[in-house]
């Protein structure tokens, strides 16, 4: 248990709306999207979270723009890729080259509980900074490794990033237009998925590690890899060739294991149908006028449904296109059909529901003004998500860190900050 956390308890406890994490120090020693995703969930779950940037440029998203947020006076400014993944963060600008640099961290490796990285296989241990390196000093401590094909095997040197993985790992090739269609070639998804999808199992992994840690008051390593994350979120994709041998083909966005589940076309626009049982079936059928469907052998039931495929959508195309998206959604609903309408993102961040559930939320920065930002959709009832400080400019807290958590004094700093070890 760190020493900081003991004396607050000894203080008078720790208050669970402060977050469940609250008695947590991170390091967030990555950068771009991976590492920054998971440092963001655990603190918005409460922890703090040091970010360790380079000085001068920071994390890389600093400059993936535009477009850029900026202060009213025109002065400060952060990408909005940089501010999607590094809220409730302290930015500490740190050259961990230089031998002082590396003792700084470690000084703070000693006050924290989670290292978060996100560096070449080896990268740091150059620096001293490995696993091995700072569990002497810290035997307590989580440290979670991101990479892009792990740590051992014959790519494990290689670099790995979010597009390169959704191709090598098979995502591609099941997303895009089917061969023979206007279109048709693999497609990545429209947002760095895997790189989200790697940050949430790392997340896991260290919660793991904690709750273990715990029990026994053992740290230990935690690793977790694009790659791996990739073929593992294959999900029914990956079982249907598994249990067939056959590699499933792009399908544009029907589903291979149900149907109808994809997207039809209405007088002014598209809708989804995601049709998961006999029943809801039957009550499209009858909302289309066509009862006599769900009684035909070659469309009864999904399994026929699957079969038939070829025959049955293009008799629903001719049905949806007679009325509007809207007019579908409410008849639909009503009908207890799943359905709904293809949203542009102004769309869904003005649809009622979205807005109820809290995922639109604002932060203040003191040279940004208000900052918008994405809600966490998990919810917890004693201990919720807090969105406490917007996503920082470079080394904007580093006197405070180091001040604070690695005890240096005013003097120290300003010295170390002539020689060029911090910004």
């Amino acid at each position: 248990m760190p020493r900081w956390y003991a004396l607050k308890r000894r203080l008078g406890g720790v208050n669970r709306m402060a977050g469940s994490l609250s008695h947590l120090r991170v390091l967030d020693l990555s950068r771009v999207l991976a590492g920054p995703w998971a440092g963001q969930i655990l603190g918005d779950f409460g922890a703090e979270v040091i970010k360790i940037e380079r000085p001068g440029t920071g994390d890389d998203t600093r400059s993936w723009g535009p477009p850029y947020l900026q202060g009213a006076d025109g002065n400060a400014e952060l990408s909005a890729y940089f501010l999607t993944a590094n809220r409730n963060k302290q930015s500490l600008a740190i050259d961990i080259a230089h031998p002082e640099g590396q003792e700084l961290v470690r000084k703070l490796v000693a006050e924290s509980d989670v290292v978060l990285e996100n560096f070449k296989v080896g990268g740091l241990k150059r620096y001293g900074l490995d696993y091995e390196s700072l569990k002497c000093i810290n035997p307590k401590l989580i440290y979670c490794s991101i990479t892009g094909f792990g740590q051992n095997g014959p790519y494990a040197n290689r670099p790995g990033y979010d597009f390169l993985i959704q191709a090598m790992g098979g995502l591609m090739s099941i997303t895009g237009q089917p061969d023979g269609e206007p279109g048709a070639g693999p497609m990545k998804v429209g947002v760095a998925l895997t790189d989200i999808m790697t940050g949430l199992y790392a997340t896991v992994g260290v919660l793991a590690a904690l709750s273990h840690r715990d029990r026994t008051g053992e740290g230990q390593y935690v690793e977790s890899a694009l790659l791996d994350v990739q073929v593992a979120c294959l999900a029914n994709q990956a079982m249907n060739f598994l249990v067939t041998g056959d590699s499933p083909a792009r399908m544009g966005n029907a589903h291979p294991n149900i149907v109808p589940y994809q997207d039809f076309p209405t007088a002014d626009g598209n809708m989804v149908l995601t049709v998961g049982n006999d029943q809801q079936f039957a009550r499209l059928c009858d909302v289309f006028g066509h009862p006599e469907w769900a009684s035909d052998e070659r469309f009864s039931t999904n399994r026929a449904r699957v079969a038939n495929r070829r025959e049955l959508i293009p008799k629903l195309r001719q049905a949806t296109v007679m009325r509007s998206t809207l007019e579908w959604v409410q008849i639909l609903e009503e009908a207890r059909v799943p359905c709904g309408p293809v949203n542009t993102l102004d769309q869904v961040f003005d649809d009622p529901q979205v807005l109820a559930r809290g995922m639109k939320q604002t932060v203040r920065h003191p040279d940004l003004g208000e900052v918008p930002t994405v809600g966490n959709p998990v919810k917890l009832k004693l201990t919720p998500v807090t969105y406490r400080t917007a996503p920082p400019l470079l080394g904007e807290q580093s006197d405070k860190v180091l001040l604070q958590v690695a005890g240096l004094s005013p003097g120290e700093i300003e010295a170390l900050r002539d020689r060029g070890v911090i910004c």
